[in-house]
């Protein structure tokens, strides 16, 4: 998938022109640098970006040129993308878990923080990372308000973080704290519980800590009743720490990945068929860019437009929506409303869709050609 020469003004006038028969997934520069700018301006600390989300060459080109020079990073792959595109970022390597090829790897380009969650794991790090650079304990609590638990995975206890903190302290190493309070939180009070345990886990500790990373979490606009409050997240994460440490305030990372990119991009896919008035195939699926649907719902931001450019106006219906591999379990969940009109060879347009849709794309049954189209603005 490369990213088109043509400068489109916006979506709608790229599908009237093109007609194009694959899924195209349209992104607009200006949007990403402008909420590049909205969290490095409005948030209490140093802004990274989690890479996973969206290793576009495009993204991260962007993010920089907006002023983003930090990176969470999870793989060689992704380390040695950055040190290419953006040569002086800050490397955080916070998939807790590593093999050691990956951890010499890292070293080896520079990494200037590692997070981790067990004691395994951390004497791994003590024997083979130079002494003086930072660890960053990732610990959990009981998740309430996000999309999925990220604390399944990774985490430790609040008690085995701070023994864990005691011991990177012990080893040399510059320690401090990092949690993920769960993906698309739109209430900013998820925060606040994570916050003031990293407090009792620094005094159970009997250390000092520098910086904290609060994860990412923050959302993008994924449903029309629900806007996300990132002024209000930014000026509670600020409050509750200097609450909550005092004196002792630790400096501030945050590491979005779909907060930052998810709304820089709209999909459009192409109706297949509308079978016997019901059903509707798409030319798409949860084997291409809709993978994350069925993960954490349906974007209900949704418009259906046919072939010369014209917005649907048909009263909403309830439709059953299918991929067009012949998986059976290649359908979106639940039901989603789309006007009563839709016809084949109109288009199905998801907005703020740049987060985990080109990192999932496959090309199961030889489907997943995703297309990528630059526009001046993500609006119809």
């Amino acid at each position: 998938m490369g990213l088109s020469k043509t400068i489109w003004t916006n979506p709608t006038e790229y599908l009237r022109t093109m007609q194009p028969e694959n899924p195209v997934l349209f992104f607009s520069p200006q949007a990403l640098q402008a909420q590049a700018k909205r969290f490095i301006d409005g948030f209490p600390g140093l802004v990274t970006y989690a890479v996973k989300s969206n290793p576009g060459e495009e993204v991260i080109s962007n993010l920089a040129a907006a002023g983003v020079r930090g990176f969470d990073v999870a793989s060689p792959f992704e380390i040695a993308l950055i040190r290419r595109l953006v040569p002086d970022a800050a490397l955080h390597y916070n998939n807790p878990v590593r093999a050691k090829h990956e951890i010499a790897f890292a070293v080896a380009h520079d990494v200037d923080s590692y997070s981790v969650d067990s004691a395994s794991e951390l004497e791994k790090l003590i024997a083979m990372v130079p002494a003086g650079r930072e660890i960053s304990v990732r610990f959990k609590l009981p998740v309430s308000g996000a999309a999925y638990n990220f604390g399944a995975k990774f985490g430790a206890t609040v008690e085995l973080a701070a023994q864990l903190l005691a011991r990177v302290a012990e080893a040399g190493f510059k320690p401090s704290l990092c949690f993920h309070p769960g993906t698309q939180c739109t209430d900013p009070a998820a925060w606040e519980a994570y916050i003031r345990a990293a407090a009792d886990i620094v005094a159970a500790s009997g250390t000092t800590i520098e910086r904290m990373n609060v994860g990412g979490g923050f959302p993008s606009h994924r449903l029309n009743g629900v806007v996300p409050q990132l002024d209000a997240t930014f000026a509670l994460i600020d409050r509750v720490t200097g609450e909550a440490f005092g004196d002792a305030r630790p400096s501030l990372i945050c590491e979005p990945g779909r907060g930052l990119c998810g709304d820089a991009f709209v999909l459009a896919d192409r109706v297949k068929a509308v079978r016997d008035g019901a059903h509707v195939f798409l030319n798409d699926g949860t084997y291409g860019a809709l993978n994350e649907l069925m993960l954490i719902g349906v974007i209900d931001r949704t418009t259906v437009m046919a072939p010369n450019g014209q917005i649907r106006g048909g009263a909403p219906v309830p439709r059953i929506i299918f991929g067009p591999t012949c998986d059976s379990v290649d359908r979106l969940p639940g039901e989603v409303m789309l006007a009563g009109d839709i016809a084949e060879e109109d288009y199905l347009i998801f907005h703020g869709f740049g987060a985990y849709s080109v990192a999932t794309n496959t090309r199961f049954n030889g489907f997943g050609d995703l297309q990528l189209a630059t526009v001046l603005s993500t609006k119809l």
